[in-house]
């Protein structure tokens, strides 16, 4: 019996010894595919091109809180059409009419400025990533550059037909997935800000990344996806909030605070990205705070049938940080996948 206890033991330690080896060096492969993908070619620093996708966080940010306030206020279906609005292709004056007072405007009620203010925005994000993508194109040589700024491009216009699908089909499902690509779209655009600063690009001091400390990061970027995810279905409820959804995404949270606090700690431990760990960890406290009082008051003015400003604020701030976590993480990930010796 003890003998074939041992055996068990040695077996099991083999499979492990073994699976560890195929997990480095897939991560080893991925690190120089990065590395052959987004540093050669001797590409110089381009300060203005990091600004102008800097610029893009911004932009991308307000679209996605604005995002936010169309689902907190339900005015998805404020503009029942698209590509057109109220039957018209003229973005700023639209079709809209009020039979009961002629002389108002759509941006003089709240679910059309929310719905219609959404869908501006988002085509000023379109021209963004198709300047960037041409800005790219004409002035960079890293191939791998040129193919992230191709899919900046090609998510936002998937974006954009995602959306108008949503309100075509009136379909909650693809509200949901509107939400998750968003979050990919940012994610995307962080990665673009990443390997166009600075530091990216000269590589002053390459740093050997356990592989451990790897593995953590794209677990954590992984888990905020998922919790995203969760947020998006509680958010999107169409018969009301439900149990289940909230109790899960309440652990979901435990979960993605314990992983961001183990990375960030592996991270100052090994001195690396510092100042992303902070700004992390920073932002995991912030959005629990955020998070708890968004779910008192929601389920508060749920049982009440209410909806005040306070919820909607609440709701926008939890979606924005949630939104710079994500990004933050993704970030971090590829920050560790690429800074070797």
């Amino acid at each position: 019996m003890w003998g074939s206890d041992r055996k068990l033991g040695h077996i099991s330690s083999a499979v492990e010894q073994q699976l560890n080896s195929n997990c480095c060096h897939e991560l080893n492969l991925y690190s120089k595919l990065l590395d052959s993908a987004l540093i050669s070619g001797d590409a110089p620093y381009a300060p203005w091109r990091y600004r102008y996708v800097c610029l893009g966080i911004f932009l991308c940010l307000t679209l996605i809180g604005w995002g936010g306030w169309v689902t907190s206020i339900d005015a998805g279906l404020a503009v029942p059409d698209w590509p057109t609005s109220f039957g018209s292709l003229d973005p700023i004056a639209t079709g809209f009419e009020d039979p009961a007072n002629p002389e108002s405007a759509w941006w003089m009620h709240a679910p059309v400025l929310a719905e219609h203010g959404h869908r501006l925005l988002g085509a000023v994000v379109g021209l963004w990533a198709m300047g960037l993508f041409l800005w790219v194109l004409v002035a960079e040589r890293r191939r791998g550059v040129r193919l992230l700024a191709a899919g900046v491009l090609m998510l936002v216009i998937l974006q954009g037909v995602l959306g108008g699908l949503r309100v075509i089909r009136v379909s909650l499902d693809l509200a949901v997935l509107h939400a998750l690509g968003a979050q990919l779209f940012f994610a995307s655009v962080m990665a673009m800000a990443v390997v166009s600063s600075a530091g990216w690009v000269r590589a002053l001091k390459p740093l050997d990344v356990p592989q451990a400390l790897k593995r953590l990061s794209i677990v954590t970027a992984l888990a905020l996806f998922v919790q995203i995810l969760l947020g998006a279905l509680l958010r999107h409820p169409g018969d009301g909030v439900h149990l289940g959804f909230i109790l899960t995404h309440a652990a979901g949270s435990v979960a993605v605070l314990v992983l961001i606090f183990m990375l960030c700690g592996r991270l100052r431990r090994h001195g690396m990205l510092v100042r992303w760990a902070w700004g992390m960890m920073g932002g995991v406290a912030l959005q629990m705070i955020l998070g708890i009082m968004a779910l008192v008051v929601l389920v508060y003015e749920e049982s009440v049938g209410a909806r005040s400003v306070w919820q909607i604020s609440l709701n926008l701030a939890h979606l924005v940080t949630g939104t710079l976590l994500m990004g933050g993480a993704a970030g971090t990930a590829l920050q560790l996948m690429r800074r070797r010796k």
